[in-house]
């Protein structure tokens, strides 16, 4: 059996879904199981996030599916936007539509993206699995890894693709006002709504450029609080980096033992300093699936669904002219949803 991934790669620093297909699609092709061709492929595996790309997405399905109705569909599906975001249900709605009308599987980043997908009108397929996400263990990884100095400064690092204030840009401020940098520097990697005064800002980098800024830290700081599945997170933890993430969403659970959560940005100092007198153990207790646990959870799950077929006990779902309007209709409610509220922002909207 062999799998497409339709998606949009970009190369260079890119958004989660980029990192993490990317290093899906290398596992996919390094194990043989990969398909270039989306007309040859068995099953077509695409992502749903917040992107002006996802009527272009429709539009090849809508080609796939006329050339081969029986063509199998599984959908990664990122949110619940709503949540993450503080709006835009009107997206999570559209997310549903399509996953109900043309997915055959669904695969949800984590326990809480699933639960409140639920929660916002997603219906249980009969095809459904959580599988959290990894890196590219070629790059994220402790190889070349400077070691821990305790008695130097604690190099903290934080990173964001997204610049948007509810990735935790309220906490990396007070960070920035409040932390104690005869005792710590502070890197972040990204992009950012607000100028550092202390903390070291660096543009995006590249997955080997930004493995190496870790490798060369000793805490990673997460603040964005609702996260689907954090895949810097994730990566910094790959790389050997204890970490302190918001005592929210999927973030507990990826942390685990191998650091702290806290609740508001005051607690920070004497969390550092916690995991700071027990580094080594903090480190010892990482423990997540590598990219080849997860790219075979992911295979053996679409296989699951292959195999059905095969059987005939299940009938990949077709694209219907019904199915295909309600798809539409949806993205476009989306759509004019949000050229609705840039308007209302532009003339005198709400403001942050």
């Amino acid at each position: 059996m062999k799998v497409h991934i339709l998606y949009p790669f970009k190369e260079g620093p890119w958004g989660g879904a980029n990192q993490f297909l990317g290093g899906l699609k290398n596992f996919l092709i390094l194990n043989k199981k990969h398909c270039e061709s989306q007309y040859q492929a068995d099953i077509i595996l695409f992502n749903l996030n917040p992107s002006a790309l996802l009527l272009l997405l429709l539009s090849k399905i809508k080609k796939i599916k006329k050339k081969y109705p029986k063509k199998i569909l599984v959908v990664r599906i990122d949110g619940p936007v709503f949540l993450v975001r503080g709006k835009g249900l009107a997206i999570d709605r559209a997310f549903f539509n399509f996953t109900k009308n043309l997915a055959d599987g669904v695969v949800y980043q984590s326990h809480w993206s699933k639960k409140n997908c639920f929660n916002l009108g997603m219906e249980e397929k009969e095809f459904q699995t959580t599988i959290v996400n990894a890196p590219d263990f070629a790059i994220f990884n402790r190889s070349g890894r400077k070691s821990w100095q305790a008695d130097s400064k604690i190099r903290l690092i934080a990173t964001s693709w997204s610049a948007n204030w509810k990735k935790g840009f309220d906490v990396y401020q007070w960070l920035d006002q409040n932390l104690d940098f005869a005792r710590y520097e502070m890197t972040f990697v990204g992009n950012t709504p607000i100028t550092f005064k202390n903390i070291q800002h660096i543009s995006p980098l590249p997955s080997q450029e930004l493995a190496r800024k870790f490798k060369n830290s000793d805490i990673f700081i997460t603040a964005s609080r609702l996260e689907a599945c954090s895949n810097s997170l994730i990566e910094a933890l790959h790389c050997g980096l204890p970490v302190i993430g918001p005592n929210h969403s999927s973030n507990p659970d990826i942390i685990g033992r191998a650091g702290e959560v806290f609740n508001h940005a005051q607690e920070l100092p004497e969390l550092i300093k916690k995991i700071a007198q027990s580094y080594e153990e903090y480190q010892a207790r990482i423990n997540l699936p590598s990219m080849e646990g997860v790219g075979k959870a992911y295979y053996d799950f679409m296989y699951s669904i292959y195999e059905t077929v095969q059987r005939g006990e299940y009938v990949p779902k077709r694209l219907t002219w019904t199915g295909y309007f309600r798809v539409m209709w949806s993205l476009w409610l989306w759509k004019g949803h949000e050229r609705l509220t840039g308007m209302l922002n532009r003339f005198g909207g709400k403001k942050r």
